[in-house]
């Protein structure tokens, strides 16, 4: 039986974990925090996750959906709240498809309830990893509250300590090891919406809410218990930046003056926003990312901006990719990581890349009527020509079109759609049968 490290006990970690322990391998999970069942759960803590297609069938290797789904709530559409209170809802996809609202820290335990008690993984809280030798396959460890030094050697070790791993940084001193670090400059800081007095939601539940002002957007998504975890994404520096709300005076004014259906809602909106802190959005981008028998997953090897909801789907994705290669190559590992990392490498570029793209469609353009009309458009299309035409979301979001052919034929839908656009009758002519002719036209040609 060979002998498995897991470094890193988050989403991923913990999901990694368990599906290598079904697989027959004896698996040690070791994480640098304290094991958060012990820890009472916040709504709020942080961004809310989006649990798409690619995530549900990861977490179905292990056989976690049903218990995830009930602790999940499904979001079927954008709502977009415009400056004066008006609301409208833009479906994610066809009707009945839904990206599920879940807290990061109650799937976490989910996950690892799962890989302990189902699949007898050893874990170990409290332990940060300070060395790899990735010759020797060893791990070294130190306790965080008594210092105690420990040493791990296996046949495989996998490095998913998030973006600022500690397995990725010990590659980085490797030879022709490539290395890209980007904070982008926006940050976010969090809000949280409670629930109304019986404990029911403020707006509607089943909708991501955006509310898009052009160059910064705040969201909500929504919580079981009635509250809504709430994000600001806006510049560090500028006009209508963080910098820019130095005092409570002017944070009043500018939640009263840019959201204020949401201020109505919200009971001490400068306590509130005081109470969670400002952090940073990182993009992180590395190759290679496999060492000998040592190899680095979801964030720590494709740390990504969270605009389309997939980082953790992404990772999970991972852990998916990686189980269809052992069944592949039947359990040779040799095969497996190389396989591995080619395979994933241009799929964690092109989501990166898209992530970037949704964050200015999503502050920018969604209230934006030529781009509504778009999608409307592109809606059509997909629900008559299935097999010519799906959105560039929907591939993202509810299919497993690994993320750079997304990207590919995302771009060309671009192309098409920018020359449709510019007819000069479009508003009245959408929906004719002349304009879907010279869509499928024009892709026919293109493709």
């Amino acid at each position: 039986m060979k002998k498995v490290l897991v470094i890193g006990g988050g989403l991923v970690g913990s999901l990694l974990s368990a599906n290598l322990s079904r697989h027959g391998y004896k698996v040690k999970l070791y994480e640098r925090r304290p094991d958060v069942r012990g820890i009472e759960l916040q709504a709020g803590k942080s961004i809310n996750l989006a649990l798409s297609t690619r995530g549900w069938k990861a977490v179905d290797l292990i056989g976690l959906r049903e218990k995830i789904e009930k602790i999940s709530i499904p979001m079927y559409g954008r709502m977009v709240h415009d400056e004066e209170g008006n609301k409208s809802l833009q479906p994610y996809g066809k009707e009945g498809q839904a990206i599920y609202s879940v807290s990061r820290g109650e799937l976490n335990v989910c996950l690892l309830d799962k890989a302990e008690k189902e699949y007898d993984v050893e874990m170990n809280f409290d332990w940060r990893c300070v060395h790899v030798d990735f010759e020797t396959t060893t791990a070294e460890f130190e306790h965080t509250e008594t210092g105690e030094k420990r040493k791990e050697t296996a046949d495989l070790i996998f490095g998913t300590d998030g973006a600022f791993s500690q397995v990725r940084a010990n590659m980085q001193l490797t030879r022709r090891f490539d290395y890209q670090q980007e904070f982008i400059p926006h940050g976010y800081r969090e809000l949280l919406m409670p629930a109304n007095a019986d404990g029911s939601h403020k707006i509607e539940k089943n909708a991501l809410h955006i509310w898009p002002r052009g160059g910064y957007m705040l969201i909500a998504l929504p919580n079981l218990d009635g509250s809504y975890t709430c994000t600001l994404f806006m510049p560090y520096e500028g006009k209508d930046s963080f910098a820019a709300l130095e005092d409570d005076e002017k944070v009043k004014r500018f939640f009263t003056e840019v959201f204020p259906d949401f201020t109505e809602m919200m009971p001490d909106i400068i306590k509130n926003y005081r109470e969670h802190q400002l952090a940073d959005l990182v993009i992180i981008r590395c190759y290679p990312w496999v060492n000998k028998n040592t190899a680095i997953l979801g964030d720590a090897s494709h740390a990504i901006v969270p605009f389309y909801g997939q980082g953790m789907n992404s990772g999970f994705e991972d852990v998916s990719v990686m189980d269809e290669l052992i069944e592949k190559h039947n359990h040779d590992w040799e095969k497996i990581l190389p396989e591995f990392q080619q395979l994933r490498k241009p799929d964690a570029d092109a989501i990166a890349t898209l992530a970037m793209r949704n964050y200015v469609e999503m502050r920018d353009l969604v209230a934006d009527p030529g781009f509504v009309l778009r999608k409307k458009i592109e809606g059509k299309i997909y629900r008559k020509h299935p097999e010519q035409w799906m959105p560039l979301y929907s591939q993202v979001t509810f299919s497993h079109t690994r993320y750079s052919q997304a990207l590919k034929t995302g771009m060309i839908q671009d192309r098409i759609m920018e020359e449709v656009m510019k007819r000069p009758d479009i508003e009245s002519t959408w929906d004719s049968a002349e304009v879907e002719e010279a869509i499928l036209e024009k892709l026919k040609a293109l493709k």
